[in-house]
């Protein structure tokens, strides 16, 4: 049995609909800690880390750990029909629907089906990333949007106290550097340089959960994987893996 409240239903309106762009479909994972998904896409290019706390709800209450396979665009129309400042229930009893309910004007209720959904944990906690930076999102928003104006995909190199977004396509380029002390660059913690690409089309959607803070945290290495950090203080977690577009 899992029941929870929760009035802050921004934090979910702000995260599932875009997590909902790369993903489909996913197993929710509840327990005492909170709301959890752990995804892959079914290209196997990225991998979601989505954790909704305990803490984030207004009350919540779960018998061990329970499972809740879901259609995200599903859960997604629900959502849109939820608006700032309503209160939304959660509330599943067996293995075949999720009963939703919007407290606002009036009470709204909305009852979505539990799928059987195979899928192996991504195993990206053995990932070891060389360098990372902390910027503000809006940095990172101006990086991407930038590099979508030449090519398909965008470079980020790292050294000691620098970072650089680049990208380029047959007759133009851009790029935008950031050393420290720069406004929108927090902190730089890489010992040697390091370079990797990544496609554009996944990023501009990651990118969109800078709703849900004024700053990230970008992991990576060279030719390796990144995971871009999205962190709201006691409530909320959602990181992005996506693997690199080797250059030849």
């Amino acid at each position: 049995m899992f029941r929870a409240e929760i009035s802050d239903a921004d934090l979910l309106k702000n995260s599932i609909p875009i997590i909902a762009e790369i993903i489909d479909e996913g197993i929710f994972k509840v327990d005492k800690s909170g709301l959890s998904l752990v995804c892959p896409d079914r290209t196997m290019v990225s991998v979601v880390d989505f954790r909704l706390l305990a803490s984030a709800f207004d009350e919540f209450k779960v018998d061990g750990d329970v499972s809740l396979g879901l259609n995200l665009a599903n859960l997604v129309a629900v959502l849109k029909r939820v608006k700032s400042g309503d209160k939304i229930e959660f509330e599943s009893e067996g293995k075949s629907k999720l009963k939703i309910t919007v407290k606002g004007n009036g009470v709204r209720t909305f009852e979505l089906p539990l799928i059987d959904i195979k899928t192996e944990k991504p195993p990206i906690e053995q990932l070891n990333f060389a360098g990372k930076v902390e910027l503000d999102s809006s940095v990172m928003e101006d990086g991407i949007a930038d590099a979508d104006i030449v090519g398909d995909s965008v470079v980020f190199e790292a050294g000691t106290n620098s970072f650089k977004i680049s990208a380029k396509g047959d007759v133009s380029a851009t790029e935008m550097n950031l050393k420290h002390g720069d406004s929108g660059l927090i902190k730089v913690d890489s010992k040697d340089k390091i370079r990797s690409r990544y496609p554009l089309d996944y990023l501009k959607k990651m990118i969109k959960a800078s709703k849900l803070t004024n700053q990230l945290v970008l992991e990576f290495g060279t030719d390796y994987p990144m995971r871009m950090k999205f962190h709201v203080i006691d409530k909320l977690h959602l990181s992005w893996v996506l693997a690199p577009r080797v250059e030849e």
